[in-house]
């Protein structure tokens, strides 16, 4: 007997149960045993305890909510949506962003829906947005293999949560393997800088040391400010004399270190782009046609550092405090890189007005669109 057929013999029997004498019980629970297969005690619970109606939920007390209408949740949802799903506190600070561009892709909204999202607090969006939450599932593999060959000659950094002056990248690279490692397939080199944010990626065949030195190369020239350090794991593709060579032979060498081997949280800033600016979007499927790296290059250094660098935001960890067992952390209020480029007292003012000019000639949902279609080339060409 199944267990739903059984809560349908066990509602018909209740009725009996209820309105019957000693001794008819005395059947009554005999026959529910030799049908059910239980235990006596066990059907006299069963038939004392069982429910057959729920209680109606009490209606919630005070004035209806103000934010619980199509008119809010759409727009709503629809720009959580191509922001690639950000957390309530990161959208509370994409929507002023974004909302001037809105009209131009889905059209006018009226005056006080504007003022309801510009309002909006993070604990409203989250209960607006729970019946559309997306759960990601799965984990990479890891690919670093360490190269011993320079450990003695890279020092090892571990206190860059101090940074403040922009110029300091961390790097990793992003296996897009699928499920096997045999073979050759393309990987993301993930460039994040520590103290705004800005965020680079370039596509590789392979992990051989010229290909990543010279995507490296070119992520540099494409950098708005001046590179003055550099940082990565032990990585065969960042250990080796041609990087090494890059960064010490030139009138000013750049600061190139290394994290403790097997210990992951020495890369955190760059560990956390690899999930929110390359896993969210490419996934864990398989790229192992040479053909997609010219095309993720080609989106990687137009739409994509536009996209995640002006209408992105991300937040900081200011202060962190351990009492006891818990650890109590503390961050700033969310920003995006542009944002905390033209805050910093280290850019020069001309860098800042020409990211602001860039900035104007933008539309999140445009970039969203163009990312889109050539993700679904890349993901054709796998």
């Amino acid at each position: 007997m199944s267990p739903q057929a059984k809560e349908e013999y066990f509602e018909v029997l209740y009725k009996r149960y209820k309105e019957a004498s000693r001794k008819e019980k005395t059947v009554i629970i005999s026959e529910c045993c030799a049908v059910c297969g239980c235990h006596r005690k066990h059907a006299i619970r069963r038939l004392r305890g069982h429910k057959r109606f729920t209680k109606p939920k009490a209606k919630k007390r005070g004035k209806p909510s103000v934010y619980n209408k199509e008119a809010i949740i759409r727009p709503l949802k629809q720009i959580w949506l191509a922001a690639n799903l950000p957390c309530s506190k990161r959208l509370k600070a994409i929507l002023p962003l974004w909302l001037p561009k809105y009209s131009e892709h889905y059209g006018q909204l009226a005056k006080d829906v504007t003022h309801a999202l510009l309002t909006i607090s993070p604990a409203t969006i989250d209960r607006l947005l729970k019946p559309a939450r997306i759960q990601y599932r799965g984990r990479g593999k890891s690919t670093t293999k360490p190269g011993t060959l320079l450990r003695k000659q890279i020092p090892i950094n571990t206190n860059q949560w101090e940074t403040f002056r922009p110029g300091y990248l961390e790097a990793d690279t992003v296996a897009h393997c699928g499920d096997s490692l045999l073979g050759m397939f393309a990987y993301t080199v993930d460039f994040t800088d520590i103290a705004t944010g800005w965020t680079e990626q370039r596509a590789v065949w392979g992990k051989g040391e010229k290909g990543v030195l010279e995507q490296i190369k070119d992520v540099e020239k494409m950098l708005p400010f001046p590179l003055l350090g550099f940082d990565s794991d032990n990585g065969s593709e960042f250990l080796n004399y041609h990087l090494l060579r890059h960064f010490q032979d030139r009138k000013h060498p750049i600061n190139f270190t290394r994290s403790r081997a097997y210990h992951k949280n020495d890369n955190a800033h760059i560990e956390q782009k690899n999930w929110t600016h390359v896993r969210q979007w490419l996934g864990y499927q398989r790229l192992d046609n040479p053909k997609v790296v010219p095309l993720m290059n080609n989106l990687y250094r137009n739409e994509w550092r536009l996209f995640h660098n002006f209408f992105l935001p991300s937040v900081k960890l200011i202060e962190k405090e351990r009492i006891g067992s818990k650890t109590i952390k503390k961050h700033d209020s969310p920003k995006t890189p542009y944002q905390r480029m033209i805050n910093s007292e280290y850019i020069p003012q001309t860098t800042k007005d020409a990211l602001t000019k860039q900035l104007e000639n933008l539309n999140p949902f445009e970039l969203n669109n163009i990312m889109q279609m050539k993700l679904k080339k890349i993901t054709r060409l796998r």
